[in-house]
């Protein structure tokens, strides 16, 4: 699953991605910057999350659903509830696959270049760096005022092939936090991921630290 957290082109937009007309410039890089600083505000999360994969040679969708922890000093964890259960955790550099029955499986980054090119990105994108999202994407932004809330919308585009392998553009939504992630695959597949019931605790407790821990 982690993959799927993450050439430019002529592609047939949809209205979802009208955010490519705004590419990020001198006008809106304070409000990029600034909605960046509020996401890195929170080094703790936890949340729900729907997954919803689109398989477009199959015209096919497979849906998912569970709960995320993101903690800026040691990496994410996605814990699948349905349809089956198991538990993702991606640290700076090792990934953890864990499954009913307490069936894990500790795969480590070290020599494996794309392995920690891939998660110093996906850090980049959920602790708010600013800097790392320019240096590896071509980027796009779109602030919104609202009412009740500070809104924005990004849109990236990999600058290597590293990253385009895996995704050719990501789109997310967000105020204070992460709403929502879509993204588009080489392959003409695509993956969208809600982020609701957001809550920011001071630190985690025994069970989530053990989710980080290799052994």
């Amino acid at each position: 699953m982690w993959l799927l957290l993450f050439t430019g082109g002529l592609w047939a937009q949809t209205p979802q991605e009208e955010i490519f007309n705004h590419p990020l410039g001198p006008q809106t890089m304070d409000a990029f910057r600034t909605a960046c600083s509020r996401v890195a505000e929170h080094p703790l999360t936890r949340g729900n999350f729907e997954q919803e994969k689109i398989i477009g040679s199959l015209n096919r969708t497979l849906k998912s659903s569970g709960n995320f922890i993101i903690a800026a000093d040691l990496g994410l964890v996605w814990d699948t509830v349905k349809p089956f259960p198991s538990t993702l955790t991606l640290g700076k550099d090792y990934m953890i696959q864990s499954r009913s029955g307490g069936q894990k499986t500790v795969l480590s980054a070290q020599g494996n270049e794309t392995f920690l090119r891939m998660a110093e990105v996906i850090s980049a994108i959920f602790s708010g760096n600013s800097q790392g999202l320019i240096n590896n994407f071509n980027v796009y932004f779109s602030p919104r005022v609202a009412a009740a809330d500070y809104e924005w919308e990004l849109g990236l585009i990999p600058k290597d092939t590293t990253m385009s392998a895996f995704a050719e553009k990501i789109i997310m939504k967000g105020s204070t936090t992460i709403r929502s992630i879509l993204i588009y695959e080489r392959n003409g597949d695509s993956v969208q991921y809600v982020l609701t019931n957001h809550n920011y605790p001071v630190e985690l407790n025994t069970n989530e630290k053990a989710l980080f821990a290799r052994r």
